[in-house]
């Protein structure tokens, strides 16, 4: 495989592990707030996150390429309001998006048609992600400032219940 395609799926397991930190970052602020269904939403999103940087891994060892895990950031955000969370999430969203794209360039431009296979679900997942964070952002806009309306969204939230992807390597 290409070093540099290699090098950034090793990253990527980095970036995805520092996203599921962000993403219980985000769920503890919630859990403070008292918002216990904004805190699930987030904690299955880090698990999602967690889901992802192991495929990644496993995408890797399945080609023989070296895995080097370095150390993850502590997330440096901080939290005001209720909704400077969803702000952060479908800006970190976008991220990955960008970084996930750029994978795709290079294995691209290597014409390596099996990481670009891989990397069509990222693809499909990440406008997934996008459209979740920014209806978050706008449902919390509707309805955050009217405390019935905000219980109701918390319980929405809470009923969502975490699935493993099913992506075939």
């Amino acid at each position: 495989m290409n070093e540099k395609v290699a090098a950034l799926l090793n990253d990527q397991i980095n970036k995805e592990l520092y996203s599921a930190y962000l993403y219980l970052d985000i769920a503890n602020f919630y859990t403070e707030k008292g918002l216990d269904g904004f805190a699930n939403w987030y904690e299955i999103q880090a698990k999602e996150e967690q889901d992802h940087a192991m495929l990644f891994y496993q995408y890797m060892h399945n080609n023989d390429l070296k895995v080097t895990l370095e150390a993850i950031a502590k997330p440096d955000k901080t939290f005001e309001t209720l909704a400077d969370p969803l702000e952060v999430g479908l800006e970190h969203e976008k991220y990955v998006t960008s970084l996930i794209n750029a994978i795709y360039a290079a294995a691209q431009e290597v014409n390596d048609f099996r990481t670009t296979q891989f990397l069509d679900w990222f693809v499909m997942e990440q406008g997934e992600e996008e459209k979740n964070a920014s209806e978050m952002i706008t449902k919390m806009e509707l309805f955050g400032s009217d405390p019935r309306s905000l219980y109701m969204l918390n319980s929405e939230l809470a009923a969502r219940v975490y699935s493993a992807p099913s992506l075939v390597l």
